[in-house]
């Protein structure tokens, strides 16, 4: 039976594929150089890869989003609470010293990474697994602490909130959803790529703040005996 629903599924992936293949036409191999020949006029990014994420694919990249809002949502509500009693193990000098330590190093390089997403490689969803890093840290070197989830929900929604506004201000312009705004800039400076910068902010707070909330109820929950 297994057999059977495997080669089904593989047949209709592949009548998929061919059929999305027979629409694009023989263009579809070349859809990369052309992204190549005209992304740097066009929004204005020197790392091509965030024009696509962000200007050519935003739908997609919201999509994606939504994903991760979902599976957020599904681990909070099969931990559920988290636990009223605290651990009181002691979690070491080394580590304690070493959570003190990495984290405003991985704060900054979180943020970095997020605000350069479109000049080098990296951008939102890099940097926000950063920044959740760096939140989360201090919770496994003091087992008694908590992330405020209040704060964090409340940074994810108005992240996910703003990345979507943004995209509807270009349909208020006439443009197409999520087209960048502001202008170009100049190639290669951190003030280019018009408004992909702060789509990228949008997308690392709110990466980092949903994966630091399910992190936090991971850690919170006690191991069974």
């Amino acid at each position: 039976m297994r057999r059977a629903a495997s080669l089904l599924f593989l047949l209709g992936l592949a009548l998929l594929l061919a059929a999305i293949y027979r629409h694009l036409g023989p263009n579809a191999a070349n859809v990369g150089q052309l992204i190549d020949a005209r992304a740097p006029t066009e929004v204005g990014a020197a790392n091509i890869v965030t024009s696509v994420v962000l200007a050519y694919r935003g739908l997609d990249t919201l999509v994606e989003l939504s994903i991760l809002f979902t599976a957020a949502t599904a681990v909070g509500l099969v931990l559920g609470r988290e636990p009223a009693a605290t651990s009181d193990r002691d979690a070491g000098f080394i580590l304690r010293a070493g959570a003190d330590l990495f984290f405003p190093l991985l704060l900054v390089v979180g943020i970095y990474i997020v605000l350069h997403g479109h000049l080098t490689p990296g951008g939102g969803f890099q940097g926000g697994v950063i920044l959740a890093c760096a939140f989360f840290v201090p919770l496994l070197a003091r087992p008694g602490r908590r992330l405020d989830q209040r704060w964090a929900s409340l940074i994810e929604g108005l992240a996910g909130a703003s990345f979507i506004v943004i995209g509807l201000l270009a349909l208020v312009g006439g443009e197409a959803f999520l087209t960048p705004l502001l202008g170009k800039g100049g190639m290669g400076s951190l003030f280019s790529a018009g408004s992909l910068p702060l789509l990228y902010t949008a997308v690392g707070l709110k990466v980092g703040a949903e994966l630091a909330g399910v992190l936090a109820r991971l850690a919170a929950q006690q191991p069974v005996a």
